[in-house]
């Protein structure tokens, strides 16, 4: 998840697979509550679009990314109850005391206005309450019991949409203080790692450089001349030191053992490093050190020039071969020669 852009949705989970199976379940409910009404109702198919306008509206809901809720999905969402109200109330009895299921759209409808609530739409939710309640009182109205019968019967659904307008500016908020402070979490963990690793990195140069550079300066500082052998050592120290400032991702064991062999030789050797393989696998990065090893043990005086470019080149790695011929070798992103 994505702590920066996290939402009260994300929090939620409103678009995982368990929202989606309660989206089903809703589906299915819908189904089961319109074939009950069926039997009571004088014209069935208008059942049927309040099924698949419920249907729609819980699929928008959990389908539809955005926090808030766009405004497409949610104005479609407002109108959703009102629709599937008026089209079952104008198909069975005036007084439906007998058989209260046929008020299902309003407590479906309500569900769906709840979650709009949660997902930043409380005024919209609203709204589709308020129309809700005037089919339920033109209904009411134009059969006869008159528009307090339809109101007395649909107005307890305001009750869970004002619990989801108070649960909404009650969680929108702390969503954004629990994501705020998993950031600053991250970021905090992120920098002391980064800490962690920069300390241990130094701790791993400074070994490196006391174990190759101490016996050499305390020879030095001993103030007696340096003979052949010895003024060599301290030239390889001091190119080992300088590749591992302009090319750290090339010190590794076999690469250094090759290129202080070929120094030895009187092969001048330049690394350089423009991060391409920063992100390359072990495997790629195997292969390159293989072709590196390979290029320095193929030189017997001369020079080598090894570049890992930028990323955004097409060859990953070159090698600038000059000794008894010029040759130019390139690598790719996958580990393997691309021209010679």
């Amino acid at each position: 998840m994505n702590t920066a852009n996290s939402t009260v949705s994300d929090l939620l989970r409103m678009h995982s697979r368990p929202a989606r199976a309660f989206a089903v379940l809703y589906a299915v409910t819908c189904v089961v509550l319109a074939l009950n009404t069926a039997p009571h109702a004088e014209v069935r198919w208008p059942l049927a679009i309040a099924v698949i306008v419920c249907v729609a509206a819980a699929y928008a809901l959990v389908a539809v990314e955005g926090d808030p809720l766009p405004v497409r999905p949610a104005l479609a969402m407002t109108f959703s109850g009102a629709i599937a109200s008026a089209s079952v109330l104008w198909v069975v009895p005036a007084d439906p005391a007998p058989h209260p299921i046929e008020l299902w759209p309003f407590g479906m409808s309500t569900t769906i206005l709840v979650f709009m609530c949660v997902r930043g739409r409380t005024a919209y939710a609203w709204c589709g309450m308020l129309l809700m309640l005037v089919v339920a009182a033109l209904w009411s109205h134009l059969t006869g019991p008159g528009m307090g019968y339809g109101l007395g019967l649909t107005i307890t659904s305001a009750g869970p949409v004002l619990m989801g307008t108070v649960c909404a500016y009650t969680i929108r908020p702390l969503a954004r203080s629990i994501y705020l402070l998993r950031a600053r979490s991250m970021q905090r963990i992120a920098a002391e790692s980064a800490a962690a690793a920069a300390l241990e990195e130094r701790d791993v140069r400074l070994g490196s450089l006391d174990a190759s550079a101490r016996p050499l300066l305390e020879r030095i500082v001993s103030g007696e001349p340096l003979d052949e052998n010895e003024r060599i050592e301290c030239g390889l120290v001091e190119a080992r030191l300088r590749d591992g400032l302009r090319a750290p991702v090339l010190q590794v064991p076999e690469v250094d053992r090759a290129a202080a062999t070929a120094r030895r030789r009187g092969v001048e050797i330049v690394m350089l490093d423009d991060h391409a393989m920063d992100s390359a696998s072990p495997e790629v990065r195997r292969a390159v050190f293989r072709e590196v090893v390979d290029a320095l043990d193929s030189v017997r005086e001369g020079s080598v020039t090894v570049r890992v470019l930028p990323p955004a080149r097409a060859a990953m790695v070159t090698m600038l071969v000059k000794g008894e011929d010029v040759r130019r070798i390139e690598i790719g992103h996958d580990g393997r020669r691309t021209g010679n």
